[in-house]
């Protein structure tokens, strides 16, 4: 982003420094991390609540209720909810919503996080440090929002994290809070952030899509099996991202041993069909995928743009998979 472009963002799109202060207060708590005695427990710790926070994040605030890929309970709903707001990433409401608008208009200039729209720092951490995407759109998860639970931890969605970071200080003081809670959480952060930001630019292509999205490994395995962006893409209703044995998704593996204990049931996987459409592409289509630009910034829209105009001359593009019906056990 250029900095005339910084100036013509409007109000509301610009750094709202007084409501991001406890973002940059998090990151610079972290940095204790090297005066604080150094344990290896510590260390365990934090990685243990990376993973476990990001496992509740990649299941419940995505697969779940951004796009109901499996059933479950409103008791283990609430759980899914709960422990994925201890990540300090807003409520289980305002994360679905903006992320349903996000697949509705996926890098196109409405799109709230687009990297090819708006560059790297707007899609990493810029658009939520603004006021504009600060109210959760109710309209938008209606399904979710008429239970009064998710109501009040969308509105107090600093609660858990906040009794994560009391519980660790009781049990290991100081040390424990830097390295379980602030270490921990500013690599939560940037982890899940990294697939707003990345993984519309970096990776392959298997799928044809409307947008840029792609599959990368290494995203895959910091965020729990999340990298497998253009398998989501093309059919967002499955709750399993790496549809290959090659393609690692750790949060999916969980929520089968899950689905075999009950806890969660009707776990959705794409069919055969969907997997292998692919085969289907003429080698043109197949080259194209190849080409898609990896670029950032308002000067790739050109590009994408072309990039597009080509792959619907090639062959119609599939459409976004449809809102799946509701599927809440009661």
């Amino acid at each position: 982003m250029t900095s005339t472009e910084t100036l013509a963002l409007p109000r509301n799109e610009r750094l709202n420094w007084l409501t991001s202060l406890p973002f940059f207060a998090v990151h610079a708590m972290a940095l204790f991390a090297v005066v604080v005695p150094f344990r290896w427990e510590y260390v365990l710790t934090c990685i243990g609540l990376y993973y476990a926070r990001m496992w509740a994040l990649t299941t419940g605030y995505h697969r779940y209720f951004s796009h109901r890929t499996f059933k479950t309970g409103r008791v283990f709903q609430f759980v899914l909810a709960f422990v994925g707001a201890s990540c300090a990433q807003k409520g289980p409401l305002w994360w679905g919503a903006h992320h349903r608008h996000h697949h509705r208009f996926s890098d196109q200039l409405e799109d709230v996080h687009s990297p090819l729209q708006r560059g790297f720092w707007w899609s990493h951490m810029g658009w939520i440090l603004c006021d504009r995407y600060a109210d959760t759109n109710y309209d938008a998860i209606k399904d979710f929002a008429r239970y009064p639970e998710l109501r009040w931890l969308n509105r107090w969605h600093l609660v858990p994290p906040v009794l994560l970071a009391v519980a660790l200080f009781f049990i290991g003081g100081f040390p424990l809070l830097v390295w379980g809670f602030f270490v921990s959480t500013v690599l939560l952060w940037h982890g899940t952030f990294t697939i707003n930001s990345l993984s519309h630019v970096f990776g392959r292509r298997r799928y044809k899509t409307t947008d840029t999205s792609r599959n990368n490994w290494l995203l895959a395995l910091i965020t729990m099996g999340e990298g497998w962006h253009n398998n989501h893409h093309y059919h967002q209703n499955t709750a399993n991202q790496g549809w290959f044995w090659w393609e690692i998704d750790p949060s999916f593996y969980v929520l089968r041993v899950l689905s075999w204990l009950g806890v969660v049931s009707d776990v959705r996987t794409p069919s055969e069909a969907v997997k292998y459409a692919f085969r289907s592409y003429s080698p043109e289509e197949r080259a194209e995928l190849r080409r898609t630009p990896a670029l950032v910034g308002t000067r790739s829209r050109a590009l994408v743009q072309a990039a597009r105009d080509r792959l619907q001359a090639a062959a119609e593009l599939p459409a976004a998979a449809p809102a799946p019906a509701p599927v809440l056990r009661r």
